[in-house]
């Protein structure tokens, strides 16, 4: 497993005994988000100090994307999985999702939309369609083979993260009211996840939703909360 924190460094860890096997040192301010490549050979990082990185597995850094890079924090990247299109995807904090080759580490496309920050961007398991997402509310679908913009949707409230379905045509999205599943096909919203908390003070916030994973099987939807804690929902196709 690989981690990105605010003490500026990556980090790889071994799932059996929880220690640490790599530090990944070069940032020079706190690392917002970490992915590994589809054969596990490559590490993509991006931070707050506004640089893209690309490590091996040793922790070495081979490349740093400056050139065109974002003008804010690199809030989120991530390896796309179609071998016949390599791209990184980032997303910023100067709204922007920028497409790089990841053969050249150069610029392919800047998708330009969003109105506020971008807090997280995905990739569809096949490697097509990219969405992001952040303080404007605002779910935008890329076509990655084509470099255009396609729909988009509304979460309605500022989304944290953005997970594709493994098997279903579905992308979920993390609010800070709730989840929300879209039915891509449809355009339409299949279902609104939100847990039951305890009553607050009238000056708390209710814990949200920061993160989002799938099971392998597509059956169990696994969300990170504020509150430290993950809850798992099972996620039934309705007729």
């Amino acid at each position: 497993a690989r981690s990105a924190s605010w003490d500026k460094t990556l980090r790889l860890w071994e799932l059996a005994s929880g220690t640490t096997t790599r530090r990944f040192v070069g940032h020079t301010n706190d690392v917002l988000s970490v992915s590994f490549s589809a054969d596990n050979r490559q590490i993509v990082s991006g931070s707050r100090d506004r640089t893209i990185k690309l490590w091996n597995t040793l922790g070495d850094c081979k490349y740093t994307i400056t050139e065109k890079g974002h003008t804010e924090w690199a809030s989120c990247v991530r390896f796309s999985p179609n071998p016949q299109n390599p791209v990184i995807v980032s997303a910023g904090w100067d709204k922007l999702v920028k497409v790089w080759e990841l053969s050249t580490c150069k610029l392919q496309t800047d998708h330009i939309g969003h109105t506020g920050y971008i807090n997280t961007v995905t990739i569809s398991p096949d490697g097509s369609l990219c969405a992001s997402g952040g303080k404007d509310g605002t779910t935008m679908l890329w076509d990655l083979n084509e470099s255009k913009h396609l729909y988009s949707l509304n979460a309605n409230d500022e989304i944290h993260a953005l997970v594709f379905s493994p098997n279903r045509y579905w992308l979920c999205a993390a609010t800070a009211s709730s989840i929300i599943i879209f039915d891509l096909e449809k355009k339409s919203k299949v279902d609104e996840l939100k847990p039951e908390f305890p009553a607050v003070g009238k000056k708390s916030r209710e814990p949200e939703c920061v993160s989002l994973a799938w099971s392998a099987d597509g059956q169990t939807l696994f969300a990170g909360y504020t509150d430290n804690i993950i809850r798992a929902w099972g996620v039934m196709s309705r007729a």
